[in-house]
C-alpha cells in the first residue's frame, strides 16, 4: 500500500497564455499517465468478505449487485484470488445465525466462531495474504448494537471488556489485523495492553477513529444480518456528520493509545476528513468506501445512467488523491483486474 505525500505543494507564478497551455499535458494518455500525481495499485486495495455457516455456499446479498455471502471453503476460494490479484489483505465480516445472537454476545469471543474459524482456514490455505477482522459486537447482539444495551443505553466500560475478549479470541485465531469497529471510547488502549500482555505484539491495529453515524450502511447491515434486529440508532457512539474537528481529536487520541493505522468511514461522502486526517498525523490512514457508495454505483451502472467501471475506478482514485494509503472496498477484484491491463 503506498504513501501518499502530503506536503502542501509550492504554487509558482505561471506563464501567460499561449506560453502556458496546461493541455498540453492532457494530449495522450501516456503524458496524463507520466504527469500524474496519484496512482492506484490493487496494493491499495483490502477486499471485504461476508462469511456464513455451510458449505459450498455463494448467497447473493440482494442490495449489494455482485456481493455474496460465502461459506468457509468459498471464502478460501476467494482469498486465493485476493492474492492472485496482488490484493494484500482481506477483511472478514461473519452472518451470524440468529441463534448465535444473544444479549451477552459471547459468540464474539468463541474461539470456534465464523471469523476465527475462516481466520484460521485463509491462514492455512494462503498463509501470505493479511487477513484483517472486524472487532465490534453487532453481528452477536441481539439489538444490533455494537456494544451491550442497558436500560436502553449503549453502556461503554463493559463493552470494552467485552471487546478486549473477542479481539484476543481473534489473535489467537492468527489475524493480523484487528479493526476495531465499534466507537466506544477507551478500546483501542485496552485492546493494545490486552495484545500485549498476551504476547500479540505483532498484530496491527487499524482503528475505525473516524466512523460517523451514516445512511451509508444500509446494505452492509443487510449483509451481516442486523438491519433487522438494529432497535433505534447508533448516534450515542458513531460520529455526528457535521463534525471534522472531532475526528481528529478521535484519531489523535486511538493513536496516543496503540493503534497502528486509522480509518475514516464512510468514505466518499468524508475525502475531507481522509485528507485532514492524512495532513495532520502523516500515519497510514485508510478508508471504507462503505456498502451504500458501492450499493449506489451498482444500480445506476445497471441502469445504465453511469459507465460503472469508469465510476468504480475513479472513486477509488479519488481515496488516493485525498491522501489515503489504502481503500477498503467491494470493488477490490473487479479494479485488481483492471489495473492488471
Amino acid at each position: 500500500m503506498q504513501s501518499t505525500a502530503m506536503s502542501p505543494p509550492m504554487i509558482l507564478p505561471q506563464a501567460a497564455f499561449p506560453a502556458s497551455r496546461p493541455r498540453r499535458l492532457r494530449r495522450t494518455a501516456a503524458l496524463r499517465a507520466m504527469v500524474a500525481e496519484s496512482t492506484l495499485s490493487p496494493a491499495d486495495l483490502i477486499w471485504p468478505l461476508f462469511v456464513r455457516d455451510g458449505e459450498g455456499i455463494e448467497e447473493p446479498v440482494p442490495s449489494m449487485p455482485g456481493v455474496v455471502r460465502r461459506s468457509i471453503d468459498r471464502v478460501v476460494v476467494a482469498a486465493r484470488e485476493a492474492e492472485a490479484l496482488g490484493i494484500p489483505a482481506v477483511c472478514l465480516f461473519p452472518y451470524t445465525s440468529l441463534a448465535n445472537r444473544t444479549a451477552d454476545c459471547a459468540e464474539a469471543w468463541n474461539p470456534d466462531n465464523l471469523s476465527n474459524r475462516a481466520t484460521r482456514a485463509i491462514k492455512a490455505a494462503v498463509p501470505g495474504l493479511m487477513v484483517m477482522t472486524d472487532v465490534a459486537l453487532d453481528p452477536y447482539s441481539d439489538t444490533g448494537h455494537d456494544g451491550f444495551v442497558v436500560g436502553g443505553e449503549i453502556v461503554n466500560d463493559a463493552t470494552v471488556e467485552a471487546l478486549v475478549k473477542q479481539a484476543l479470541a481473534q489473535a489467537e485465531a492468527g489475524v493480523d489485523i484487528i479493526g476495531p469497529s465499534d466507537m466506544m471510547d477507551g478500546r483501542v488502549g485496552a485492546i493494545r495492553a490486552a495484545l500485549e500482555a498476551g504476547g500479540h505484539h505483532d498484530v496491527a491495529i487499524m482503528s475505525y477513529s473516524a466512523k460517523y453515524a451514516s445512511a451509508f450502511y444500509g446494505p452492509f447491515r443487510e449483509a451481516v444480518g442486523a438491519g433487522d434486529a438494529l432497535k433505534g440508532d447508533k448516534k450515542t457512539y458513531q460520529m455526528d456528520p457535521a463534525n471534522s474537528d472531532e475526528a481528529l481529536r478521535l484519531v489523535a487520541r486511538d493513536l496516543s493509545e496503540g493503534a497502528d493505522m486509522v480509518m475514516v468511514k464512510p468514505g466518499m461522502p468524508y475525502l475531507d476528513i481522509c485528507r485532514l486526517a492524512r495532513a495532520e498525523f502523516g500515519v497510514p490512514t485508510f478508508a471504507y468506501q462503505v456498502s451504500g457508495e458501492y450499493a449506489m454505483i451498482m444500480a445506476a451502472a445497471q441502469n445504465g445512467w453511469i459507465d460503472g467501471e469508469r465510476a468504480m475506478m475513479e472513486s477509488l482514485m479519488c481515496f488516493k488523491r485525498a491522501g489515503c494509503d489504502g481503500i477498503l472496498s467491494y470493488f477490490a477484484p473487479a479494479a485488481a483486474r483492471l489495473l492488471a491491463h
